[in-house]
């Protein structure tokens, strides 16, 4: 197992391979039971419960700051208590490792609140 949240990203401007299902399965068992990946392997997705408002936006605004340090932004669906994050790398359109890195720093994010 791989410290995930440890590592930083690196850009990816496309030219390399997405990962492959059997490589996204791996990684996605060192990530917190509540990722999903999709039937295709091209994205990952965990759902946040909030209970209130404020506590969703003060989540998303932690993962804006996640994004935007490692370079990596996902996509996010958020309502009044929740919010569910997609990560998916456009550039190769499928996932890379820095899907899976973002991912565990949420995780860690997740349960610090």
């Amino acid at each position: 197992m791989t410290d995930l949240a440890g590592k930083r990203c690196k850009p990816c401007e496309g030219g390399v391979k997405p990962l492959s299902a059997v490589e996204a399965e791996g990684l996605l068992a060192e990530l917190h039971e509540g990722w999903a990946l999709n039937d295709a392997a091209t994205s990952i997705e965990r759902s946040f419960d909030f209970p209130a408002f404020s506590r969703t936006i003060a989540f998303v605004n932690a993962v804006a700051f996640v994004a935007t340090n490692e370079g990596h932004h996902p996509q996010m669906i958020v309502n009044y208590g929740s919010c569910r994050i997609i990560y998916t790398t456009t550039a190769i359109s499928g996932l890379s490792d820095n899907d899976f890195i973002c991912a565990a720093k949420i995780d860690r994010l997740a349960a610090e609140l």
